[in-house]
């Protein structure tokens, strides 16, 4: 899925486990790009793409629903870990980082994408006001 025209009926019409879906997609998207500028030595593109990102796991961070268990506590360490090893890699200007961790997010994007595979549609079914979680979402997409 081509992320650049998302619009906000297009996220009003998404479940959040589709919204989550499209920000793992986004996230892999910009660590590309961020390894593609630095190996053109565009540090200020690349600079830009990896706080995207690290933007994309603070949202996807905070709208984790904590009643759900000790996933919800793995995806945090997760996402504190990728955010870090971000931080670490920006720094350093090293794709080697930069590719691992978007390595890691293609798993837990496959993995996703297959949970929601198996699970019925619920983006039918939407409320006339959009949750803080995916105001933060859709500005993000955007």
């Amino acid at each position: 899925m081509k992320l650049n025209f998302i619009t906000e009926e297009l996220i009003y019409h998404k479940s959040p486990q589709e919204l989550t879906a499209m920000m793992y997609e986004k996230l892999i998207q910009n660590i590309g790009e961020a390894v593609i500028a630095i190996q053109h030595s565009d540090y200020f593109t690349a600079n830009e793409k990896i706080k995207q990102c690290n933007d994309i796991l603070y949202r996807l961070g905070i709208g984790l629903t904590y009643q759900a268990g000790i996933i919800a506590e793995q995806l945090d360490a997760l996402y504190n870990y990728m955010s870090e090893q971000l931080i670490m890699a920006n720094f350093k200007k090293d794709t080697i980082i930069l590719c691992e961790v978007q390595q890691m997010m293609k798993k837990l994007s496959n993995a996703w994408n297959e949970v929601l595979k198996a699970t019925p549609n619920t983006s039918s079914f939407r409320k006339n006001k959009l949750s803080s979680y995916e105001q933060h979402i859709s500005i993000t997409l955007s």
